[in-house]
Parts: C-alpha cells; structure tokens; sequence
C-alpha cells in the first residue's frame, strides 16, 4: 500500500445513484478504515485537533482504531461530539482537521471523517453507546431547537450533571439534519435519529411542536417554568430570494421548502401523501452545499437540472466532494451566470429564466473577487421550475416576542464571544447567532455555550 495516498472509499456507481435515494458513500470496511488509520503519523504537535472545531483527540481516537479497540476510540470521540456519525459524513474536513493534517504536505491528508464515520457507524451497528457518569445537579436549562448547536449544548450539559430539556418546533427533533441534508448524503432512521436517541440516554428530555415566541414565551420558561438558564439553538430557517421580477411565479420555491418536502416530508415517495412539483427542467440558483443538495434531489425526482451561479468554479462555496458528485450525477454548472427574470406562461407558471453573463472585478468585504454583469449579454435557459439557494436568516419571531434581546442588521442574536447574549440567563449560538453556517461550527458554538452556562450557574 502506497502510504502516501488515502485509502480510497466505496460509492454508488454514478449512473445508478442518480436514479436512488440511498446514501452514496458507502463508507470503509473494518480493514480499510484501520489501513486508513495506520497512515497516521501520531504527531506530537497534532494540527488536526486545532483544526478541529469541537476540539476531538484525532491521533488517540485513530490510534484506538489501528488497535482494532473500536470502542475505545468511540469513547473518545464521545467525550467531544455527540454526533459522530453526523460529522463523518458532513464536515467539510478538507478545510478543517484533514486542511492542516501534516500527511498532507507531502500526500494526502488522513481520511480523518471517513474513520469518524466509520466507528460511528460500528458503535451504532453493534449496540455500543460510551458510557458516562455524571452527578446531579439540581438546575434545569431549557434548549430551544433540536438542531446540532441545541442537541450539542444539551449533551454537554446532561454530562455535567443539568437537567435539560430541549424544546423543538417541527414534529420531529434533528433540526437541519432532518429537513436540510438528503438521504443520499445523511440518511435519516439510520444515522441521525440514533445519534439524537444518544442524548436523550443522557436524560435530555425533547419536546417537538413548541414554537418558542408563539406556543410558549421564553419569559415564561424562565419565569413561570422554573428553567435557570435558556439557549437559543433555533438555528436560520428563514429563506432569501433575489426580488427580481417573476420571483412570486408558481414554481419558484426556496431551496428550503423543497429540501425540507422531500427529507422531512418524504415527498419523493409514493406512498406519503406530501407532494412536490417534480419539474422536468429545474435551475438551481446558487453555489454552496444547500444548492448541491437540492439540484441532487432534483435530479433525482427525474428532472434536468442546471445550476446558475454567478461567480467561477474556484469561488464555488459548497464541498469539493460534492461538487464533484453533482457533476458526475450529470448536473450542467452555468457558471459566471446570474438571474435577472423569472419568465412566466400566460398561466403564472414558470417557463423560463433570464440570465446575465458576469465576469470578476475587484475582491469584496469577503475577499473574493465581486462579479460584474456584462451589458448586453443576457440569454434565456428553459426551464419550469427555480430553487432559490441563497442562504437563510434566523426567523424573527423569537427575538421580536422577547424583551430586552438585542439583534443584528440580519436578524441574528448577538451574543459575546461565550455565546451570553444581552438578557441575563439566555445564551444563543450556531446559525441564530452568526447566521447560516456549517453543522459543525453550529455545534461548536453549542460545546462553548454549554460552558459558559455551567460557569454562570456555578457562581
């Protein structure tokens, strides 16, 4: 075996996974993953773990797994995630602990997610959960949203010893993880919902159909319901649109509806009755991992899909892995392109959209080169259906029925750099606080707000 080069891993063939929603990395077997594993140099200065934003031990877990001692490494991995499973398969470990893995100066990085995934997957298959032994305390905190910044935040604070209980507004707990990420790339029964059960074995209570701000006031959780502290979990549900002419078509939807119809929902099977418009030519407006999901699932629903983003491929934001995969699936990328007009039949439905070609100026706030229209350049892609992927903002409801709680310009909480926000005994992190965001960031911001709840109930 050539130490230099990952192990590679198993996936759907193309072809047939375009036609499925089955997962389509299929993962590494017990040999591949400890063949992985014995890649590692053990660093004694190991960067991967400051890459890391939940703070695993990368090189004691992997070790575990060269010892073929999978639950050790699960214990572990435990001790600082309580999504395991979740983050071997979503991460964006290119940029994160595999960006700065030292095997990777001079050939490739350690698949660090794949082994991740793999003794998630093992501990799940074989019925292990870590053990951990906390003692009671006598203080109840509420989490609102059972997202990964919420369900983080609660099991840190179960293993201290709170009592917690989250408080979600869908029918079922999970967050993004449920309505936002595919099966064929996070499945459902077999991943997530094991990992939430994992919580609440901690003693993490969960409540679903509760809309804080609507069903129940975060006044009252603190002041009628005995609760010592709140975190703001709730995450950024609220979708941009462009708002250029023949936005309000029929056919247009936010990437949000579409993903959360077909993964919550299950509008892509026959037998739930929760439809979808299943187009036959959609475009997909925007470039990062919410615009790949949901040109995927499209195509999968039996469309052809195009997807319109305004900058080049090297600006593209989503997952190299899943760039990669959407473009061997068969989706056209129509790159330093951006939409002007909807175009509408005579019935309001869509028919079309108009686009501006764009070329890159000079480097925005955000350090990449801003794009530029080209005058005269405007062309028609047919097309009867639009997937609006630009991003989200938290919903307003909450921060606008709670006194005293102040906001940014975008409608996000402020909180400091402990995630306190201005009302005292409230906390807020992930997406709610800095706007949308990776999952694992989300559950960073959970892991450094369950300490700072712990200190300021420690006083």
């Amino acid at each position: 075996m050539d130490v230099m080069k990952k192990v590679p891993v198993r996936e759907q063939d193309p072809k047939v996974r375009a036609a499925n929603f089955d997962e389509v990395c299929l993962g590494y077997s017990e040999e591949e993953a400890v063949a992985e594993a014995d890649r590692c140099l053990n660093c004694k200065n190991p960067k991967c773990v400051e890459g890391c934003p939940v703070r695993i031990n990368i090189p004691e877990f992997i070790h575990a797994v060269t010892e073929r001692d999978f639950n050790k490494a699960a214990d572990i991995i435990a001790l600082s995630s309580m999504l395991p499973a979740v983050c071997g398969r979503v991460c964006p470990q290119e940029t994160q602990c595999e960006g700065v893995c030292i095997r990777g100066i001079k050939g490739e990085a350690i698949s660090i997610g794949k082994i991740e995934r793999f003794v998630a997957d093992r501990a799940r298959e074989c019925g292990y959960v870590p053990e951990i032994k906390v003692e009671k305390k006598n203080k109840k905190i509420a989490v609102i949203g059972a997202g990964p910044s919420g369900l983080t935040c609660a099991g840190d604070l179960a293993k201290l010893g709170y009592q917690v209980k989250i408080f979600e507004a869908l029918h079922e707990a999970g967050g993004v993880l449920m309505y936002g990420i595919p099966e064929f790339r996070l499945p459902n029964d077999k991943v997530v919902k094991p990992e939430i059960e994992n919580v609440k074995k901690l003693g993490v209570e969960i409540e679903t159909d509760v809309i804080v701000g609507k069903t129940v006031s975060l006044d009252s959780l603190l002041k009628e319901e005995g609760f010592d502290a709140v975190y703001i979990g709730s995450g950024a549900g609220l979708p941009m649109f462009m708002n250029i002419p023949g936005e309000t078509a029929n056919g247009v939807f936010s990437a949000n509806e579409f993903l959360t119809r077909n993964n919550l929902m299950k509008a892509f099977r026959d037998d739930y009755d929760t439809p979808i418009r299943r187009g036959k030519k959609v475009c997909v407006v925007g470039g990062g991992n919410v615009a790949m999901d949901a040109a995927r699932t499209a195509l999968r629903l039996g469309a052809h899909v195009d997807i319109v983003y305004r900058r080049s491929e090297t600006e593209l934001p989503a997952r190299r892995e899943e760039v990669s995969h959407a473009k061997e699936e068969g989706i056209v990328f129509n790159l330093l392109q951006n939409p002007v007009e909807i175009l509408q039949d005579e019935n309001g439905w869509v028919r079309g959209m108009k686009v501006i070609k764009m070329e890159l100026g000079e480097p925005d706030a955000s350090g990449r080169r801003r794009p530029v229209e080209i005058p005269g350049s405007e062309y028609e892609i047919e097309c009867d259906t639009v997937i609006m992927a630009l991003g989200t903002s938290p919903n307003p409801l909450l921060a606008g029925t709670t006194e005293g709680l102040e906001t940014g310009r975008r409608g996000t909480i402020n909180t400091d750099e402990n995630g306190r926000t201005s009302r005292e005994g409230v906390f807020c992190g992930g997406d709610a606080a800095t706007g949308a965001a990776t999952v694992i960031l989300a559950m960073e911001a959970g892991r450094t707000a369950a300490r700072s709840i712990d200190e300021y109930l420690s006083k």
